[in-house]
């Protein structure tokens, strides 16, 4: 069993917002990504899909999309992005769910001897919090990113990885430690995939070791619509 990653699919099969529209880094994507997708994965592995999954406001908007995933090979597993306005009932976006596509939200799932858990996260703060909104749902995030890990050690079992999915990065452009880096070491968690950046890198890096971390940056634009092997 592989482990793949990815973000930020931004999916509009509809075609009324076409993501070419951002530069000709999107052109074609979803081809690309599939084409990439299908001469990798195994009907044994797992993809994970880090947030930004389509445009749709609400659900019924979001099946067409939502059936792209069926031509793709292995199992997906999701997690909500700041853009993924149509998942709002979890009951309801599982069951809307093609087959082989699992969502999580603040829970954890098990596949042999990997437990994924996920939630969406939150922009961490340079220094202090301007706005006193952002704080409130950055400590809103913590509370769900701790019921996501805390469900996924009640899962594990002796020898089992857990990999942890965000949509935000769990620091800030300076690579500062964070609460939500904390967590993951108090739950032991090794890998943390994440997306939500695009076009300028920065400081981030599509892979680097930080905090005892394996850190994976998963936006499609910047890994050139190719998933990149986890495990």
């Amino acid at each position: 069993m592989n482990i793949y990653a990815i973000s930020d699919l931004h999916l509009c099969i509809s075609g009324a917002k076409p993501m070419e529209i951002f530069g000709d880094g999107w052109s074609n994507y979803l081809e690309k990504i599939k084409e990439d997708w299908n001469s990798k994965v195994n009907d044994d592995d797992i993809v994970l899909v880090a947030g930004d999954i389509s445009w749709a406001m609400k659900l019924e908007e979001a099946i067409l999309d939502l059936k792209y995933f069926e031509e793709l090979k292995g199992t997906k597993i999701l997690i909500r992005g700041n853009h993924d306005y149509w998942w709002q009932s979890i009951s309801n976006v599982r069951a809307a769910l093609p087959k082989n596509v699992y969502a999580l939200q603040n829970d954890a799932i098990k596949f042999g001897k990997y437990v994924i858990c996920g939630t969406r996260g939150w922009t961490v703060p340079d220094s202090s919090f301007e706005d006193a909104q952002d704080e409130k749902i950055y400590k809103r995030e913590y509370l769900r990113l701790d019921m996501a890990l805390s469900s996924a050690k009640r899962l594990c079992e002796d020898g089992d990885e857990i990999i942890c999915m965000l949509h935000y990065p769990p620091f800030n452009h300076n690579k500062e430690y964070s609460d939500y880096i904390g967590l993951m070491q108090k739950y032991d968690a090794k890998i943390c995939v994440f997306g939500h950046i695009h076009s300028h890198i920065g400081n981030y890096k599509l892979y680097e070791n930080l905090y005892n971390l394996n850190l994976y940056l998963t936006s499609c634009d910047l890994c050139q619509n190719k998933l990149i092997k986890i495990s």
